[in-house]
């Protein structure tokens, strides 16, 4: 039953090995950890979905990142971890869903169709979406009711090809701003690692980890309209 305070639902990959060197990924702990703690300290309630369900595959993980250590210790880390499938998730009882990055999505969620329908019926009811870094690429592939692509003419923010220079474009099968480019999305930037956020209507992405805080206030800030 949904609650009394808003519900955002985290959706995370399953996929911990990319490329052709099986380079171990999962979710970014950072892009987890900071919008999270942003949330619970405005409010609002979150939940943990993966394609799988169970623990997801993390990465990235930084004792020395204050929110990454906060959430490392919390009960909602041990919840984290008991994530339900996303196809046993009621989707109407969330207010907005939440794409976190990490190299793994560029593994399960480009053609999933349990994430495209998820994306489309969650912003055709009027709710919020959103994703950062390599999240964006659950956005891709999404068609709408109408028979229109999701992404055509929306303005949005993800991981860029020079920020992948010497990071991981050799393990990532395309890069990924110039496929939504492809798909009809209007994305724009900033230098490298730099925080970037991009508001287009209901849709809120990030650039890269430096971005995921950001992320999650404008996620509330279109929410509260």
């Amino acid at each position: 039953m949904k609650s009394n305070q808003p519900n955002v639902l985290f959706i995370l990959t399953s996929a911990a090995r990319i490329g052709p060197n099986e380079r171990p990924t999962g979710y970014e702990f950072s892009e987890v950890a900071h919008p999270h703690l942003a949330f619970v300290a405005n409010g609002y309630n979150v939940e943990f979905a993966s394609l799988d369900g169970g623990r997801p595959p993390e990465d990235g993980y930084d004792s020395s990142d204050r929110a990454s250590e906060i959430f490392r210790n919390s009960a909602a880390f041990e919840q984290l971890g008991q994530s339900q499938s996303l196809a046993d998730t009621e989707l109407e009882n969330y207010d907005a869903i939440f794409f976190p990055g990490g190299l793994g999505p560029m593994v399960d969620m480009l053609h999933e169709p349990l994430v495209k329908r998820a994306i489309a019926s969650t912003y055709e009811s009027g709710r919020v979406v959103g994703a950062v870094c390599h999240g964006p690429v659950a956005l891709m592939n999404v068609t709408m009711s109408d028979g229109s692509s999701f992404l055509g003419g929306k303005q949005v923010a993800a991981f860029t090809e020079a920020e992948e220079q010497g990071h991981s474009e050799l393990d990532v099968p395309f890069m990924l701003d110039a496929a939504l480019v492809d798909q009809g999305a209007l994305h724009t930037h900033a230098d490298p690692f730099q925080e970037h956020v991009v508001v287009h209507d209901r849709l809120v992405t990030g650039q890269n980890p430096a971005s995921a805080a950001g992320v999650a206030r404008a996620m509330m800030s279109v929410m509260a309209r």
